[in-house]
């Protein structure tokens, strides 16, 4: 293609920073990838900096109850993933994917400072007025230490925030290679391992570095390392904005579904014609996504009546009553989805006891190796060094294997999911085999929170396994929601992948104030242990 006299080879749908069409050479591939790689390190290093050690700051601080604490942090987690479907509809209808991901990283980086106190004004709110002391006393935060309406504007835009970061970033990622380009697709597969790769390593230095500076040194400075982090992903961020490849934005992806359903329904008694061509269909042959006979219902949409014309006086049908089939073969892809996106809910459950109830575990266990004592927050790191290992051996051992022996560039997206679950499964066997151990060793000694002179090893294998089920989970739900969406709802998709950990999040507090009502109920020692127990044999 020649623009302008000079020779340039465009990306598919894609425009450089100016607007016009981007140049393969000049644009794309690696070098912004890795910048968009390196937003996404940072801003995990951030947030589960934070995260991670905070229910046992709830507890040994706060002085929580474990249920409470647990679901504090679940309830936040879970509630900064959903809203990652604002960001989706923002980035896909209006401000496209960079524009998102620079106000989203700008709003998180600005009310970061004060997310340890909005935790614990939330926790204060969260038990009665009895249960804490309204002062401050070594180093604890009650109601009285911020403004209430201070409370509820950093919650707001730190979950704000959050969601609307993630949402972008991966697909933002992909947007630098053209999946059209036989070249190119092939390092876009790999993009999902790398992403999640750096999504891994900065958990690993926040479960290590950053949870032993605030435990050692002070939580004050251990916050101000993660703001720190979140305006170096800014600075990194906008280096590359002539690098950059952009995706132009299409009108409101979520009113398209609407006008489809609303169709469907309108025209409910209609018979859909035998033959496809009949129905309505106005993209060009390059866009059209040809028709499917799975959820024929929709097809009715498409259907010609006079009535669809009736009600516009420029001779174009009414959207609301007819769509073409494209757009209706694009809200059966998503429908498609949804099957995984509801199977993978209840990992993102067992996820969630790993970095709550689990790291509560650890805090009642021997955890010295020689005169050092290993914080129990950072016994997360074990499940981060599996993600990390599996991802390595997956890309450098079973990929090259399987091209070599059969051809095929690893496992498809949904044998991923598959390995995931069931590696998964057995984490929570083993873990609910260690909490057993450890409480029969806790009716020993006849104190089951106190210090147990049992070691903290015993919990490696349910990290190892559910960190090496998450390394293929996440891929291959990242993969799999991206490569089987519409062109137009990519980050709509991403969004959607990501309520699957809110949701997961949302049920691991649900289960947890099920189970402590249940063990309450039948007049169990509603204990730490007791909980825990039964919670992940639940899982299990």
């Amino acid at each position: 293609m020649v623009l302008e006299g000079k020779m340039v080879h465009p990306a598919a749908d894609a425009v450089d920073h100016r607007g016009s069409p981007a140049d393969k050479c000049k644009t794309g591939g690696w070098l912004p990838a890795s910048l968009i790689l390196g937003v996404e390190f940072c801003e995990r290093l951030s947030t589960m900096g934070i995260v991670v050690n905070l229910v046992t700051y709830l507890i040994g601080t706060m002085h929580l109850p474990s249920a409470t604490s647990a679901n504090i942090v679940t309830d936040f987690m879970g509630t900064c993933l959903l809203l990652s479907l604002l960001g989706g509809f923002l980035a896909d209808s209006f401000l496209g994917r960079y524009r998102t991901i620079a106000i989203f990283e700008s709003v998180q980086t600005l009310f970061k400072p004060g997310h340890r106190h909005v935790c614990c004004i939330n926790s204060a709110s969260t038990v009665s007025s009895t249960s804490l002391p309204r002062t401050i006393n070594n180093n604890m935060c009650t109601s009285q230490c911020i403004p209430n309406g201070n409370i509820v504007c950093i919650s707001v835009c730190i979950t704000v925030g959050t969601g609307g970061l993630k949402s972008s970033v991966s697909g933002f990622g992909t947007d630098q290679f053209d999946e059209n380009d036989d070249k190119e697709k092939p390092e876009m597969n790999l993009f999902f391992g790398r992403f999640f790769f750096l999504v891994s390593l900065g958990t690993m230095m926040a479960v290590t570095v950053l949870v032993y500076v605030q435990d050692e040194v002070g939580r004050c400075l251990g916050y101000g390392i993660c703001t720190i982090s979140m305006l170096i992903a800014i600075l990194i961020f906008l280096a590359g904005s002539q690098k950059y490849r952009y995706k132009k934005t299409s009108w409101s992806t979520l009113i398209h579904i609407f006008q489809v359903l609303v169709a469907a329904v309108r025209k409910r008694s209609l018979q859909v014609p035998k033959d496809a061509n009949l129905l309505y269909e106005i993209s060009a042959e390059s866009l059209r996504i040809h028709h499917s006979d799975q959820f024929n219902f929709l097809d009715k949409t498409a259907i010609i009546t006079r009535e669809d014309y009736a009600e516009n006086n420029i001779g174009s049908p009414n959207p609301w009553t007819l769509c073409s089939i494209t757009k209706v073969e694009e809200v059966k892809m998503m429908i498609r989805l949804l099957p995984t996106w509801a199977t993978t809910i209840t990992f993102w459950a067992t996820h969630a006891q790993m970095i709550t109830f689990s790291v509560e575990q650890a805090s009642t266990m021997y955890r010295y190796i020689g005169g050092f004592q290993i914080p129990a927050g950072s016994l997360t790191v074990f499940l981060v060094a599996a993600i990390l290992i599996s991802l390595a051996v997956y890309d450098l051992v079973i990929i090259p294997t399987l091209q070599y022996r059969i051809g095929k560039p690893g496992f498809t997206n949904l044998q991923r999911i598959g390995i995931g679950l069931l590696l998964s499964a057995l984490g929570m066997a083993a873990a609910a085999l260690a909490e057993k151990r450890r409480l029969a060793n806790a009716k020993e000694i006849a104190q089951s929170t106190a210090t147990q002179p049992i070691s903290v090893f015993l919990l490696i294998p349910q990290f190892l396994l559910v960190g090496c089920g998450e390394a293929f989970i996440y891929t291959g739900q990242l993969d799999f929601f991206i490569t089987q969406s519409p062109k137009g709802m990519k980050t709509m998709s991403t969004a959607l992948f990501l309520t699957t950990l809110s949701l997961g999040f949302f049920l691991s507090s649900l289960l947890v104030s099920v189970v402590k009502k249940v063990t309450g109920w039948v007049g169990t020692e509603s204990t730490t242990g007791g909980l825990i127990a039964f919670t992940v044999s639940w899982l299990y």
